[in-house]
């Protein structure tokens, strides 16, 4: 076989290196170092060396390379395994406590036989996280064939780098197949067994996971056994599967199963429906029996069925085959399979969850999955079918929270196929397109409108990145999410073979025999009949499920829109009861002033500057609205957050009012519902609905009564409240709404926060089958923010009549103060409809935002989704109004609440109220107010410490910061030690501790150059690192000063205080979604490259920079244009998963080996498994950042309500990395309101080994903290680029050098006052903690034993793990190419030099690291060689990312996501081979976002591109035949042409450059954002020869038929391009045809 091998034999077969690289790991692990020489995607330093062998090991040789068994020998030799004890079947971590997990992993039943709803709960939810590689073949004549699974293997072991691996490196994260059952292996073994041969039609064949333990075992099988011979069925036969567990990675073993599989004959049905719906039951039943057994756990069935089957396993892709021995059989053969390789980011992945799953192949993440697993409970009352035969409730529950995602997803889609469903109808309902707006879809197929339609009140979105296989054994299909941010490519063959993939390349392909090449766009489907031997691309899919009903009819005569009903015109109540019911609810002028009237003035949410720096509301000595103690969630990594500004188009705030009826049963009735365009109701919207006779509408009044005393009351009303509600919906009312609104307040019946009632009912009607009956309102006062109106949406509320606030609203404008201002013109003019609109307005784009953030589209899936995190809540509070969120540090009881209530409620009827709104100083700082950390006394006292160098008044300012009231959770532990103290001069210097400071990712922009350059400067001086931000560096900085006289240098005229040596260079220089400034040069020059995945005051957004920031050397540095503002993309572009961010490690890893890569993440729950995630896609340091991080501008309620805090985040991260073996990987750093060295030593013992300081350095270098950042007014050019404020910057570096000094000797102290000798020795040591005796205010009932838990010490000392080599990638086929002599001497020499290499999809980010040789040496503009490399073959993902000029390359084959991503120059072309079967200018030849964030340089592409084609480019020109959605989204400059179709939302927010459009048959128009570009035919001269100089090249280049044709008929094609123009480019030579024509000979086409 080895010699049939498509691949080339091995290409480094010099037994040396092999010899090298065992001698080498010989001596590390001899030095006891941890074993770190290998890449996170693991199996990579394998495949360096036994690279290209990869079919030889599937077609079943012996696996090849010695070095391999080598290797995974070493490790065990060492004993390294084996002391990672942590056994994978371990759950997840609750309290610091590993719990282990008690469900069957699918499917499981609670132990009761009632069988009770459960609300799925948060934390089982976060610890399973998942994404992957998938694809299928199937063959069109439904032939089976054995080629089908040596292909499928071989396709696996392709993708191995799309999955990942347990810290012993070598047990998989899982990979599987799916195929249709090999009858002929199976009769072959009965022959053997001496049984009669199978009945195909009647017998069942399951795959079962057993027990481990035999006599567990025995047990199970008899419990299987007595289900099968109740149901009637015939058991025929138990057969061990064949396994080789020598395969098997250390892990992986110690949880592996018994694999059997059990053989049934199903007598009495005859139709496969009915047979596969026995088996479904049986198993079902099999389940619920097992759920009360003590091995309940250990039993699962991957497959039951006539039709498909499942070989899977806790197993890298590349084993899987030598793992099963039946798949290495040649009597094996299958129509069709389906395959998957699992990156979970969860490590302790189990068995049973790698996949397929029963039906799915599921790549992605369900975001929504809480909300979805309640509704799903919700429903099971109400689900009748007559194809059950009324055994409905012995299939129940439908959905199980300690499973992952994918397992939900699978069984909800089970239910529906089983049901009845196909296969296509099951996952149009369940994963709906962005059907709205939609240019294309309404005129192909307006039928599927009505179908989503008439679904979307029925079945919530399961919402989140997806690309879902699916099978039932007689379709076999693929289709992807409505953001379509999963890459699936397909395609097809002569000989009738159809292929769906992750990547391309991934099967050895001979081109000729391809006739159809395409890629699955958004929302898109592609299925293959197996039966008629069809493909059904998407619009035939959508139209023949779509017809099946006559949804259109349904819908019309059915389903109604609320109409809107206008605003009121004057206000109802007078200012003074306006002023009580304020302050009965507990507004402050702040939340009035700041909030409201500037969303009624502006319409949009307010923005501020610098972080949240007050205490947490349950610290916090002021009482604060119930919403203060919920922070929303938010994606990173395992997910990714989208675009609410410029892919707005796949989100809807619609939502449907009324009741869900059985979704199992399709009819009129269904439909007859309400839609509302958005959940905010205006009070005559709100009377239409009560007067609805359809509805039945109850009003629930929410007030607690207080006159036998506070004790019990609210409870006891809350209880009484959920009855009444419970007897409202059994008597028929399909909308309740609960209503605190009243004609007269009294004092006795306070209100009960509105929060707490709509969580206290939905939760009682989920529990009593009843929530899918009815719907809920909040009429209510007390909710005026975004976040107030997502707390409560995502809490089960469908809309909220915000009374009050639309009240305030209108006696803001009735105001005189505000006639006077609009009359003098100091405000613009709105009417009182306008006021109430635009706040209205103000919020639905704020909730969009919100929903965004966690990655979510639809509002109706975000419905009930709980997708927050609760901070000072008890535990008996969360469990009756907040079931299944997370709540780790328990908190305020009832009692506690309704005494906080009552404290706001009070201030409206006692005589000495003020006559006007407090002011609690929650927002700004101000004189008696709520306390903030960062006050001007503090800034005072910290300027005369630094400037003075003064000891006794840094004491001072040390003494200020322990007096201050508890303001973060640190606060409320202090030190304690065992030890005798010893003395400071025993203890590290402070020079060594000052090396593990790091100051904030704060961009040049947000803050002066002056101040970036001196805080740079000044962490030079002490070994510590400053970091870049998101916005380059100017190269001047790369150089030490060399020119400084009296503490001047003409280098940096605008510092002071200066000294020959220093160096102006960020150590860490950021990449982050905008990716400004991000040049090969500006990473080769880097010691650490940081990857901004999110940041403390907006994560989940990305950053902004107002245009008037944006001078003209910002802009120079960004390469975009002065003035205009920039916004970056959320972190989603190349960032939206965790392959996606292994692989963007990979590629900056390959442009700069000698920079350590790290991750920015924020604090939430659930970031141990996130980080767990990142430290195996081979980061080198993480860094966790508090909610309390500064920003320069960020909307309010993000900078408010986001985000967690540090010592949670760090104490879960450190814990969740020690337990799964990969703390030794990575650098902890942690950031977020450091201002001391007590700070220090509290990160320290919690396990960080690096702190960053970020607000506090600001401060040190002359910050004033005026809190006016986001206005360029700052009046001491801190965060200013007004040239006249600047030069009022006091700062120089010596401040900042003095400060951290203070801080370390502090450290030396505070170690010494407990007996240690060095920060080693108190890194993640939590004994020297503990809780202080404080008593705070509110509650005595914080529970902090989860910071003081401890899961044990790495094995190496934080100086250890902070001083290993950087991780590698590998041998990569970049070394090969520079290891050749004439390149590298074309490289030293600037020569020109031709080479040809072949390339495979396993080569990654091929060109990046020859680029980062050369920008090293010449910049990003110096080298005069040229490299012409040809490449052939399917190269993997960021191919030609980070190209310099001077590097030529052209790719005969194909490509996958990437392409070109950050290149700087040069010339990349893309071409097909020759004679192939297909026509290239309609095939997908690269894949999605290339050309992502490029700064120069020429693409030509002959064929198709995905989706987000040059987003963020800033200066390349590229030249493509067609593009998937979102192209040229972001575009700064340069210039795009498109010879084809495009999709939709062509240039959003797009701010410069130019691009070309073909448009032949008129469709392109709607297509376009027209937000900001201007849309005009090319009638410039200037403009149209530089479109025809493109194609020119591009024909030249590429040989294209398409630009061929066009230019042979210029005159004809001519008109039929558009331009796109933004307004910076409106007066350009190419843009504008007035300019005058004679300049057109010295139009260089740069000018772009």
């Amino acid at each position: 076989m080895a010699s049939l091998s498509p691949f080339p034999p091995l290409i480094h077969p010099s037994s040396a290196a092999a010899g090298n690289a065992t001698s080498r790991l010989n001596q590390q692990t001899q030095q006891h170092l941890q074993f770190v020489d290998f890449v996170g995607l693991c199996g990579q330093s394998r495949r360096a060396v036994c690279r290209r062998r990869l079919s030889a090991a599937a077609s079943g040789s012996s696996f090849p390379s010695t070095t391999a068994t080598t290797l995974s020998r070493l490790v065990k030799k060492n004993g390294k395994s084996s002391s990672l004890s942590v056994g994978a079947s371990r759950g997840v971590q609750c309290g610091g406590v590993v719990t282990e997990s008690k469900a069957v992993a699918d499917g499981s039943v609670s132990a009761s036989s009632d069988l009770k709803p459960e609300v799925a709960n948060l934390s089982d939810i976060l610890s399973e996280r998942g994404a992957c590689g998938v694809g299928f073949i199937a063959n069109l004549e439904n032939k089976p064939s054995n080629k089908i699974i040596k292909d499928a293997l071989n396709a696996l072991g392709c993708m191995e780098h799309r999955g990942g691996c347990g810290a012993d490196n070598d047990s998989g994260d899982g990979s599987g197949l799916m195929t249709s059952i090999p009858w002929d292996l199976f009769g072959k073994w009965a022959d053997e067994q001496g049984l009669a041969s199978f009945d195909k039609l009647h017998t069942g064949v399951g795959m079962v996971f057993l027990p481990r333990d035999e006599n567990l075992m025995e047990e199970a099988k008899k419990v299987v056994v007595n289900i099968f011979e109740q149901e009637g069925l015939e058991v025929l036969g138990w057969r061990d599967v064949p396994v080789n567990t020598s395969v098997v990675g250390y892990y992986a073993k110690e949880t592996m199963p018994n694999i059997q599989q059990v053989f049934v004959k199903v007598v009495k049905e005859e139709s496969i429906g009915d047979i596969e719906r026995e088996l479904y039951i049986c198993r079902k039943l099999i389940e619920r029996v097992a759920s009360s057994e003590s091995w309940g756990n250990e039993l699962y069935f991957c497959s039951l069925s006539n039709q498909t089957i499942v070989y899977k396993g806790m197993l890298r892709s590349a084993v899987l085959g030598l793992f099963y021995s039946d798949l290495q059989s040649d009597i094996y053969t299958s129509p069709f399979a389906i395959y998957h390789r699992r990156f979970s980011t969860n490590t302790s992945p189990r068995w049973p969850l790698a996949q397929p799953m029963r039906f799915l192949g599921h790549n992605g993440e369900i975001n929504t999955i809480q909300g979805n697993l309640n509704w799903m409970q919700s429903r099971e009352s109400s689900l009748k079918s007559p194809v059950w035969r009324g055994r409905e409730n012995e299939i129940r529950p439908f959905g199980n929270p300690k499973a992952s995602d994918s397992a939900n997803l699978d069984s909800a889609a089970e239910l529906l196929i089983r049901s009845g469903r196909t296969p296509e109808e099951t996952l149009m309902i369940l994963v709906p397109e962005a059907y709205k707006n939609h240019p294309t879809l309404t005129i192909k197929y307006p039928e599927a409108l009505d179908f989503y339609d008439y679904y979307k009140g029925q079945m919530e979105a399961w919402d989140g990145p997806a690309l879902l296989l699916f099978s039932d054994g007689n379709t076999v299909g693929a289709c992807l999410d409505r953001n379509g941010l999963r890459p699936a490519r397909y395609w097809k063959t002569v000989d009738n073979f159809v292929y769906v993939a992750s990547e391309v390349g991934v099967v050895p392909m001979d081109e000729s025999k391809v006739i159809m090449k395409g890629r699955l766009g958004p929302g898109m489907m592609i299925a293959v009949d197996l039966l008629g031997g069809q493909v059904y691309e998407n619009t035939e899919v959508k139209k023949k499920v779509a017809l099946s009903n006559p949804y259109g009819k349904w819908v019309s005569e059915n389903l109604r829109s609320l109409k809107p009903v206008k605003f009121l015109s004057s206000t109802v109540m007078d200012n003074e009861a306006i002023l009580k019911n304020q302050q009965a609810f507990g507004y402050s002028s702040e939340d009035v002033q700041m909030v409201i009237e500037s969303m009624a003035s502006q319409g949009k949410e307010p923005t501020f500057c610098m972080g949240d720096d007050i205490p947490l509301a349950v610290l916090s000595q002021r009482a604060h609205l119930l919403y203060d103690y919920f922070k929303q969630r938010f994606a990173q990594v395992t997910n990714p957050a989208i675009d609410p500004l410029r892919e707005g188009l796949v989100m809807s705030l619609e939502v449907n009012i009324g009741k869900r009826r059985n979704i199992l049963e399709v009819g009129p009735e269904n439909a007859s519902q309400i839609i509302l365009s958005s959940p905010v109701l205006n009070e005559g919207e709100l009377e239409s609905l009560l007067a609805d006779p359809q509805l039945k509408t109850q009003v629930l009044p929410t007030f607690f009564d207080i006159r036998k005393g506070v004790e019990g009351s609210l409870e006891k009303t809350l209880i009484r409240l959920c009855d009444a509600a419970d007897e409202a919906v059994r008597n028929g009312s399909q909308l309740l709404v609960l209503s605190d609104r009243s004609d007269e307040p009294e004092a006795t019946r306070p209100a009960i926060p509105i929060l707490l009632a709509v969580g206290a009912v939905h939760q009682h009607l989920i529990q009593n089958g009843l929530r899918m009956s009815t719907s809920i309102i909040a009429d209510t006062a007390q909710c005026f923010s975004t976040h107030h109106f997502a707390c409560l949406i995502g809490y089960g509320a469908s809309a909220i009549c915000p009374y009050l606030a639309l009240e305030t609203c209108r006696q803001w404008r009735l105001s005189t103060k505000t006639v006077n201002l609009m009359r003098n013109g100091k405000m613009p003019t709105v009417t009182i409809e306008q006021a109430q609109k635009n706040f209205n307005k103000a919020v639905t784009s704020g909730l969009l935002k919100i929903l965004s953030k966690m990655g979510i589209s639809l509002l109706s899936s975000y419905c009930g989704a709980q997708i927050f995190e609760v901070y000072g809540l008890s535990k008996e509070v969360v469990d009756l109004s907040f079931r299944g969120s997370v709540s780790s540090i328990g908190g305020l009881t009832f009692d506690e609440l309704a005494r906080e209530s009552l404290s706001f409620w009070v201030k409206a009827f006692s005589e000495d109220t003020a006559k006007r709104l407090e002011n609690f100083g929650f927002i700004q700082f101000r004189p008696g107010g709520e306390y903030h950390g960062n006050n001007p006394e503090m800034s005072k006292l910290l300027h005369k410490a630094v400037r003075q160098k003064s000891e006794s008044a840094y004491s001072i300012y040390q003494q200020h910061l322990a007096n201050r009231p508890i303001n973060v959770l640190r606060d409320l532990f202090e030190f304690k030690s065992d030890r005798a103290p010893i003395p400071v001069g025993k203890v590290e210097p402070a020079t060594s501790i000052v090396k593990r400071f790091c100051t904030g990712g704060m961009s040049l922009g947000a803050i002066s150059r002056e101040t970036h350059e001196a805080i740079a400067i000044a962490m030079n001086r002490i070994g510590g690192k400053s970091n870049s931000g998101e916005g380059g560096e100017d190269p001047i900085r790369w150089n030490p000063l060399t020119d400084v006289v009296d503490g001047y240098s003409s280098t940096l005229p605008h510092l002071k205080g200066l000294q020959n040596g220093d160096t102006a260079t960020s150590a860490i220089k950021q990449v982050a979604s905008g990716r400004f400034g991000v040049t090969p040069t500006f990473l080769v020059n880097a010691d650490q490259l940081e990857i901004k995945i999110a940041q403390g005051a907006k994560p989940g957004e990305g950053g902004q920079l107002p245009g008037q920031k944006v001078s003209a050397y910002i802009a120079r540095l960004r390469n975009s244009k002065p003035g205009v503002p920039l916004i970056s993309p959320p972190p989603h572009h190349d960032i939206y998963s965790i392959e996606d961010l292994a692989q963007l490690i990979f590629d900056l890893h390959q442009v700069n080996p000698r920079a350590k890569v790290s991750v920015k993440l924020v604090a939430e729950a659930g970031i141990g498994t996130v980080a767990s995630g990142v430290a195996k896609a081979n980061a080198d340091i993480i860094q966790i950042s508090g909610h309390d991080g500064g920003t320069g501008a960020s909307p309010i309620s993000s900078i408010k309500h986001a985000g967690g805090p540090w010592e949670l985040g760090l104490t879960e991260t450190h814990q969740t990395l020690i337990s799964n073996g990969l703390r030794e990987r990575v650098i902890l750093r942690v950031d977020g309101g450091f201002k001391s060295g007590f700070d220090v030593m509290m990160a320290a013992a919690m396990g960080a080994d690096e702190y960053g300081f970020g607000s506090v350095a600001m401060i040190a270098t002359g910050c004033v903290m005026a809190r006016i950042c986001h206005t360029n007014n700052c009046p001491v050019g801190v965060a200013s680029q007004r040239e006249e404020l600047r030069a009022r910057f006091p700062g120089v570096p010596a401040d900042l050098v003095n400060y951290f000094l203070y801080v370390a000797e502090e450290v030396r102290g505070v170690l010494a006052e407990l007996g240690y000798q060095k920060l080693d020795d108190i890194i993640g040591n939590t004994d020297i903690l503990k809780q202080r005796d404080i008593s705070l205010v509110k509650t005595q009932h914080l529970d902090l034993s989860y910071v003081l838990s401890s899961a044990g010490l790495p094995k190496l000392s934080s100086t250890e793990i902070r001083n290993q080599d950087v991780h590698t990638n590998g041998l990569v086929l970049d070394d090969k190419i520079l290891a050749d002599p004439v390149i590298a001497d074309a490289i030293e020499n600037e020569k020109v030099v031709n080479k040809t290499f072949d390339i495979y999809n396993v080569d990654r980010a091929v060109c990046g690291r020859i680029a980062g040789a050369i920008a090293k040496k010449y910049g990003d503009t110096g080298f005069a060689g040229q490299l012409n490399i040809t490449f052939n073959g399917s190269a993997g993902q960021s191919f030609g990312c980070f190209m310099t000029p001077g590097m030529n390359v052209r790719l005969v084959g194909e490509a996958n996501d990437y392409v070109g991503k950050g290149m700087a120059g040069g010339e990349l072309v893309v071409t097909p081979v020759d004679n192939v079967g297909f026509c290239p200018e309609e095939a997908a030849i690269v894949g999605n976002t290339c050309l992502y964030g490029a700064t120069g340089g020429q693409v030509f592409v002959r064929g198709k591109a995905g989706e987000r084609f040059a987003v963020r480019n800033s200066l390349c020109q590229a030249v493509v035949e067609g593009t998937g959605d979102h192209c040229c989204e972001y575009m700064t400059g340069g210039c795009v042409v498109v010879l084809g179709k495009v999709g939709r939302n062509v240039a959003a927010g797009m701010t410069g450059g130019l691009a070309y459009m073909l448009d032949e048959d008129d469709t392109l128009i709607p297509k376009i954002n027209k937000e900001i570009v201007k849309v005009q035919r090319v009638t410039a001269p200037v403009g149209q020869l530089q479109l025809k100089s493109l194609i020119e090249a591009h024909v030249e280049k590429t040989g294209s038929a398409k630009g061929a044709a066009i230019l042979e008929e210029w005159e004809k094609y001519l008109p039929l391009f558009w331009q796109l123009v933004p307004p910076s480019e409106e007066d350009t030579p190419e843009a504008c045809a007035l300019y005058e024509a004679t300049a057109a000979d010295q139009v260089t086409f740069q000018s772009a």
